[in-house]
């Protein structure tokens, strides 16, 4: 990826993604002639400042069962989501990953066809988006959710071991984004209620 995008991109908020699809073509443009594409290229790619894309971003792996489906994926997500969401909460206005995160790295054929798989399905979502109950994405709906999503983060290591969970989980990570991302409150409830499911999945099981 050339020089100047990755530098506007740290002084600017303004080419940070502001749906789903345009979220997912910032990832596809990533030139991977490696064969993988590594997390802070990712990071570069859709901007490290804004709270509702990385959560989608988080949200989006974890969903995609081509790419959580590699081991120890859903638990660096897990990691991911903690570490932003408790910048976040202390005040953080540009959220700090560790050198070992931000190195890891995927395979980029995963990542291309899970993409591909994605996109129709977007492009509908994108459309759903609407300005409304936006209460729910101010500063305390902002906060709420953090939380919430630091209780899945740690949730997600042990759902690696019930099937589709992590994949729940995922969604409620997918609709917290989104719903930062378009201001659409009514996706925050949404995914306050999925989390509800989530978790009571994860407690069935071990209890």
């Amino acid at each position: 990826m050339p020089t100047t995008r990755s530098e506007n991109r740290d002084d600017s908020h303004q080419d940070e993604p502001h749906n789903l699809v345009e979220l997912m073509q910032a990832i596809e443009s990533i030139e991977t002639p490696s064969g993988r594409i590594r997390f802070d290229e990712v990071l570069d790619a859709i901007g490290r400042r804004a709270f509702g894309p990385l959560l989608l971003l988080a949200g989006l792996v974890t969903l995609a069962p081509i790419i959580s489906g590699i081991p120890g994926v859903p638990s660096l997500m897990a990691m991911f989501t903690l570490l932003v969401c408790i910048q976040l909460l202390i005040g953080r206005r540009t959220f700090w990953l560790p050198r070992w995160l931000r190195n890891r790295t995927l395979p980029s054929d995963k990542v291309h066809t899970a993409l591909k798989w994605m996109y129709r399905p977007a492009c509908w979502i994108d459309r759903l988006l609407h300005r409304r109950i936006t209460f729910m994405t101010g500063n305390l709906g902002m906060q709420l959710s953090a939380l919430t999503c630091v209780i899945i983060s740690i949730a997600m290591p042990p759902m690696e071991f019930i099937p589709f969970s992590v994949n729940i989980a995922g969604v409620a990570l997918t609709l917290f984004g989104l719903s930062f991302m378009a201001r659409d409150g009514l996706l925050a409830v949404l995914a306050f209620a999925i989390t509800g499911l989530s978790l009571s999945v994860v407690l069935i099981h071990f209890l």
